[in-house]
């Protein structure tokens, strides 16, 4: 196995070569506007995955698709004798879904702003079912005051009962 980051290194290095490639040596027609988002490869450094994207119709992305199949030799050969390494590995092209997910999360997005608008043009007129505030509180402190004024008779003594003592003297 190899130090993770030794192959995150050479992914990198494999996604700036390919990058490099379709754009200034790889001249197929039928190559439309790629991009190259990632590269990873796998920890024996023998296979390398290029995910790409490609800006257009369905037809250009499965021509853009042919294209890549038919220059992997040459890209490959040209990844060996740029990065140095004892073994080239095989590189696999696969159409990365980036695109398509982000559209499908701003549509999710724009749904849920919809539903939030209804939520608050219904509740624009409502008023609360029960008390405005249904929570406990905690008793404040004029409260607490309040409560020990009532518990004392007029000579400031507790009254009757309240301490389990009935005022008179014990026999």
């Amino acid at each position: 196995m190899v130090d993770a980051a030794r192959a995150r290194k050479l992914a990198d290095r494999i996604q700036q070569i390919v990058a490099e490639m379709l754009e200034r040596r790889i001249k197929d027609p039928r190559l439309g506007f790629v991009t190259v988002t990632d590269t990873r490869i796998t920890n024996d450094l023998r296979d390398a995955t290029v995910y790409y994207t490609v800006y257009g119709s369905d037809g250009e992305r499965a021509e853009t698709a042919a294209a890549l199949e038919s220059a992997k030799g040459v890209i490959r050969s040209e990844v060996g004798r740029k990065t140095g390494v004892r073994h080239t590995p095989s590189i696999t092209f696969v159409m990365d879904s980036l695109m398509e997910n982000a559209a499908h999360i701003d549509d999710l997005l724009a749904k849920a702003r919809a539903k939030d608008a209804e939520v608050a043009r219904a509740a624009q007129g409502a008023a609360p079912a029960g008390e405005v505030n249904p929570y406990r509180e905690p008793p404040s402190a004029e409260d607490l005051d309040e409560d020990e004024d009532e518990d004392l008779d007029d000579s400031g003594a507790a009254e009757d009962g309240e301490d389990g003592r009935s005022g008179r003297p014990s026999s």
